[in-house]
């Protein structure tokens, strides 16, 4: 068995090597020379009666993607069900009414396709990727993932085990603890949820409480479908047909109350990781875009892979103020209601403070103007290449779509968002950098935080 399973690892240049003698001048034996060609398609957006928003793109690839994007991400969870949208998307493979979870993995095997489900502190979206020949047969699966759920109490106790796996990952990136934090201090409610099950809630998510959240959340009035290979029409009938099963507009959505606050997490890490934020700009709106352009400005990473971030303000900055040259980053955050905006640093334990108030140091400078109108030009044209690049990719592109449709039921063209970086001015950047300084601070630390200032001390 081991010799057959070889077989499938020759090296290319083995198949390149048996080619050689065969000359590829002439066209290949049956087939038919290609006709015109195909004509362009821009993003289609309808809305249903029910309140489902349909988008697709016809870009006449082979392949096709599908994906279900629903408001139903964590900041949707009450106090009673903590950690019910991250039981749900460990739940995805299970049974449902229409099939079995062995034969939702087998069938999509077979048919060579993908299904996966990821979710934010707003979204849950699930993707369906196959051949386009094979779009009806994988369809039937991903609607009956997201609309006919059973959640059977055996099998959502055998999900116990993968939760805590999952979390425990999470736990090993300080990152992510970090901004799960920060998040935890800023609101009271709603975008306070943790991406992940709370210790004292693993293993207590009830199947009732799993079927509770789907009805509550899981309707066509919350919910658009997005396609990328596919043509309108037959991705509309999907949606009368099959998805019309949860018509309403689902139950009331809290707002997010912003309130500041700090946590601090204690350690013997040697390395601190800090975050100081304020309240930021919500998606979409004018102050948002400032932000992002903001974020370039200070420092959104390195540009050259595996390289350093030494070009940013924030590095410059910390790294004139101490001496020596430390990691620091803008943070940016926007959601539906909210947002959240910093640094985000991470240093020596015994540097930790003159770091942290070195990287807002240069916030503020920003904030009294000294930032030049080269510097903002740069900043948005980085914002623009990043956006335009990862249109290029059709996962990216799809989430695009798919963000757009249901927040707005309308798609945006590339060249309008590109415009909208371009109306942010100097001011707009400036007045950005005011509202963190001035607004109310929420930090989140971890390590071993001897020289580590509290936040009222930044």
């Amino acid at each position: 068995m081991r010799g057959i399973r070889s077989l499938n690892h020759f090296p290319k240049r083995c198949y390149a090597a048996a080619r050689r003698s065969e000359a590829l001048t002439e066209p290949l034996a049956g087939r038919t020379p290609s006709s015109a060609p195909l004509p362009p398609q821009n993003v289609q957006v309808s809305k249903l009666p029910n309140g489902l928003v349909i988008a697709s793109l016809e870009n006449y690839s082979p392949s096709s993607s599908i994906g279900v994007f629903v408001k139903a991400g964590s900041r949707y969870e009450t106090v009673e069900n903590q950690g019910v949208s991250h039981v749900l998307r460990m739940a995805a493979n299970l049974t449902t009414k229409g099939a079995s979870a062995f034969k939702i993995c087998r069938g999509v095997e077979a048919l060579g396709g993908s299904l996966s489900v990821t979710s934010s502190r707003e979204t849950m979206i699930y993707t369906a990727d196959c051949l386009r020949d094979h779009l009806d047969s994988l369809m039937e699966y991903l609607v009956n993932v997201t609309t006919a759920q059973e959640f059977r109490p055996w099998e959502v106790d055998d999900l116990t085990s993968r939760v805590k796996i999952d979390k425990a990952l999470a736990q090993q990136c300080p990152q992510i603890g970090v901004i799960e934090k920060l998040h935890e201090a800023a609101y009271k409610n709603a975008l306070s949820n943790s991406l992940y099950c709370p210790d004292y809630m693993v293993g207590r998510v009830t199947s009732n409480q799993l079927q509770s959240f789907v009805e509550d959340n899981f309707t066509t009035g919350r919910m658009a479908l997005v396609g990328l290979g596919v043509k309108h029409s037959v991705l509309r009938q999907v949606g009368e047909e099959l998805l019309s099963v949860r018509s309403g507009a689902g139950a009331p959505v809290a707002k997010a109350v912003y309130r500041g606050g700090e946590l601090r997490v204690q350690n013997n890490n040697d390395l601190v990781h800090a975050l100081v934020a304020s309240e930021g700009g919500v998606t979409g709106s004018a102050e948002a875009n400032a932000f992002i352009v903001l974020q370039r400005i200070l420092g959104a990473g390195p540009h050259v892979k595996r390289g350093s971030n030494i070009t940013s303000k924030l590095s410059q900055g910390i790294a004139k103020a101490t001496a020596q040259p430390f990691d620091a980053t803008a943070f940016n955050a926007s959601y539906s209601d909210s947002g959240l905006f910093g640094v985000y640093t991470i240093a020596q334990a015994d540097s930790a403070g003159e770091v942290i108030k070195a990287a807002i140091a240069q916030v503020r400078g920003v904030a009294e103007g000294n930032v030049s109108e080269a510097d903002v030009i740069r900043a948005k044209n980085q914002v623009k290449a990043e956006y335009l690049m990862c249109l290029e990719s059709s996962e990216s592109l799809l989430e695009e779509i798919g963000a757009q449709a249901l927040t707005t039921a309308a798609y945006q063209v590339p060249d309008a968002a590109v415009q909208v970086i371009d109306a942010v001015t100097h001011d707009d950047v400036v007045e950005a950098a005011k509202k963190f300084v001035e607004g109310k601070k929420t930090m989140a630390a971890s390590g071993r935080l001897v020289n580590t200032p509290f936040v009222d001390e930044v």
